[in-house]
């Protein structure tokens, strides 16, 4: 009969891309929490020199969402043609990635998320006919745009790069179950409709269900992901204060 003791310590299952997951899980195991990395997709460019070239010239504002996002435009349209007002970061890596090209004056909320960038000054404004370029992957930050377009600014995507999502066996439920898995981080709604697909979905054994549903602590980085989770049936869920790895790291420490 399939058991887990969940009232032992966390065992993390991390599924950012690679050098996220790796970051995260060093600062886990520094704390003696024991955690999985499984990354769910991999990254390849998207956008044409062209495409990027357009939306990175002439633009009020840049914000960049992500590494992958900086590094992908990077690639596709040079960072010292880039032509702003301002730049923004939704983070600390994503700021460090931006100054590694040679941008400095790069803005970054504390809270690493949609929420925690539309508190900085620079987009807590009337935006009328600023013109904004979010960079992203294929997919995402649409309720950024939202508030941002409800501003007055005129908002376009650059997608840099698009996600790959990695094949599972069927029984990759089944498998976390006996690694133990009894936490699992979640900084994207993405990754939480994947995720629940691969846990929930592909399983038909009922303690296996009940696991990932009722006893699984899910670690989510925004509030608009947790209302994501509650309506996929998932109940026992937190919220970290952004998807950083000191916020996430913060948050398990208070759990495990």
């Amino acid at each position: 009969m399939l058991k887990i003791d969940n009232d032992k310590k966390l065992n993390v299952l991390i599924t950012r891309p690679t050098k996220k997951a790796q970051a995260l899980s060093s600062l886990l195991e520094e704390q003696n929490i024991a955690c999985v990395n499984q990354p769910l997709f991999d990254y390849q460019p998207l956008a044409c020199s062209q495409t990027s070239a357009s939306l990175l010239v002439n633009c009020d504002i840049i914000i960049f969402i992500s590494i992958a996002a900086v590094e992908f435009a990077h690639k596709s349209f040079a960072a010292n043609q880039w032509r702003y007002q301002h730049i923004v970061a939704v983070g600390n890596a994503t700021k460090t990635a931006l100054h590694q090209l040679g941008i400095n004056n790069v803005l970054s909320p504390n809270q690493e998320n949609s929420e925690g960038l539309l508190t900085l000054a620079v987009l807590n404004k009337n935006l009328r006919n600023k013109s904004i370029t979010i960079v992203r992957g294929d997919g995402g930050r649409e309720y950024l745009a939202k508030h941002l377009k409800e501003s007055g600014a005129m908002v376009n995507y650059l997608e840099s790069y698009q996600r790959i999502w990695r094949t599972f066996t069927k029984n990759i439920s089944k498998q976390w179950f006996k690694q133990q898995i009894n936490c699992i981080v979640v900084t994207s709604n993405a990754l939480l409709e994947k995720l629940v697909q691969l846990t929930i979905g592909q399983s038909n054994i009922q303690p296996l269900t009940s696991h990932w549903r009722s006893q699984c602590l899910w670690v989510v980085a925004s509030q608009r992901i947790a209302d994501k989770a509650k309506l996929l049936g998932l109940e026992r869920v937190i919220i970290s204060d952004g998807a950083s790895e000191q916020a996430i790291l913060k948050k398990l420490l208070e759990n495990n």
